[in-house]
């Protein structure tokens, strides 16, 4: 069995349908939208917490609340969502194979591809942490559905590992429903989080926050019944003499997200060794033609309205591949990150393909106070931004002229103090 669509958005989540949204915005009738899980929304629908939506709505919102107001669109829209259908591969003819209970395997043929897959946390196994393999391990993703969705406590007395905001704001989870958070260990010196998340999570909730110290062992055969926690060096080894033994039952890890790219890597699609996302053009095409990325398996967000925002780009921007094809190619200018920053999205841009505007997206690689984010060309700084704080939890952004690109030969985004 075959079928035809002008626009294939793989994944669900908020990147999904934002952009099969903005496709069907941009003039395409013909879309669909393809979800492993029996239900819209992606991550959102576990996160019951508020913050969402302040940019795209004006309003505060919790995450199915959010979800929701794309989830309407969509329906209002009449844009087709085949659920609990799961995408085995698709290839550079843009031929995508999928299967579900209901119509068995078949193939897709796609105008276009938008990869919306989102990301997954990292596992403990990527952490050689030595001991047994007791109950009471979970990822902070875990335990938040677990408690949020499937309405059951994964334990009472609670470590975390990672700073990042879904720890933060699953340790304040676990804090609600009266669990004991001993404290959050983050390897680094300075938290992966957003700052509000820092003060409405632990500090309001008198929950400490261990840094430079991580886990190096773990109690227990049956069932957790401890950790030993030590402080780490400027290279981040555990340093002899600083072990701290806290009895818990639980141990929840926030140690990093990955990009979902399986079906990307498959299909030979050029990925980040930094970001672990597609390597994108400025239109947000990946090195296979109209086969578009966004959002959480692009890169790691920070801010749920940055997916949205983004998600519009690509699914505008696959319309007009759709309608026009593949604009003939120009030359490159390369966007490399600099000093003080960790990766740049797009990571190039075409002559001749320059909008307007090109955002260029960013996270930088420490904490900076009243420092400069800058795109250099040539010796000309073609954008300047001036923050009072950065931290690597935040994303940064530059808006460069477009015909300010069409001049260069590559630029570099770097951080000034």
């Amino acid at each position: 069995m075959e079928e035809r669509f002008d626009i294939v958005v793989i994944g669900g989540g908020p990147a999904g349908l934002a952009a099969a949204v903005s496709a069907r915005r941009a003039g395409i009738d013909s879309v669909l939208i393809i979800e492993r899980d029996k239900v819209l929304g992606g991550i959102l629908n576990q996160c019951v917490h508020n913050g969402f939506g302040i940019h795209t709505f004006g309003e505060e919102l919790t995450g199915p609340e959010y979800a929701d107001r794309y989830v309407r669109m969509v329906e209002d829209m009449n844009i087709p969502a085949e659920l609990d259908t799961m995408v085995l591969d698709f290839d550079a003819d843009r031929v995508l194979t999928v299967v579900s209970p209901e119509k068995g395997l078949r193939r897709i043929h796609a105008g276009a591809i938008i990869l919306a897959m989102g990301c997954r946390e990292r596992p403990r196994g990527a952490l050689n942490i030595p001991g047994y393999r007791p109950a009471g391990i979970y990822t902070a993703g875990t335990a938040q559905r677990l408690i949020n969705i499937d309405g059951y406590m994964p334990g009472r007395d609670v470590v975390i590992l990672g700073s990042g905001d879904i720890g933060l704001i699953t340790a304040r989870r676990m804090a609600l429903e009266d669990a004991r958070v001993r404290c959050v260990a983050e390897l680094m010196p300075y938290s992966g989080g957003l700052r509000r998340n820092i003060v409405q999570c632990l500090d309001d909730f008198d929950i400490p926050l261990l840094l430079s110290h991580t886990v190096v062992e773990i109690h227990g055969r049956e069932r957790l019944t401890g950790v030993t926690l030590a402080q780490v060096d400027e290279k981040l080894k555990p340093i002899a003499g600083t072990e701290k033994h806290i009895p818990c039952d639980t141990l929840l890890l926030s140690v990093g997200l990955l990009p979902e790219n399986e079906l990307s890597r498959q299909a030979g699609v050029e990925l980040s060794s930094v970001t672990g996302g597609p390597v994108v053009d400025g239109d947000l095409s990946t090195s296979i033609p109209g086969v578009f990325a966004c959002g959480n398996v692009l890169h790691v967000h920070d801010l749920v309205d940055w997916v949205s925002l983004e998600a519009e780009t690509a699914g505008k921007n696959a319309a007009d591949f759709v309608k026009n094809g593949k604009k003939p190619a120009g030359e490159r200018v390369y966007i490399t990150p600099g000093p003080g920053v960790r990766y740049t999205v797009p990571s190039y841009v075409e002559k001749g393909n320059i909008g307007e505007k090109v955002t260029v997206r960013f996270r930088v690689a420490d904490r900076y106070k009243n420092a400069s984010t800058c795109a250099l060309a040539e010796g000309k700084v073609l954008s300047k931004k001036k923050r009072m704080v950065m931290a690597p939890g935040e994303m940064e952004e530059l808006i460069i002229d477009g015909a300010a690109l069409e001049n260069a030969a590559s630029v570099t985004v770097f951080v000034e103090e």
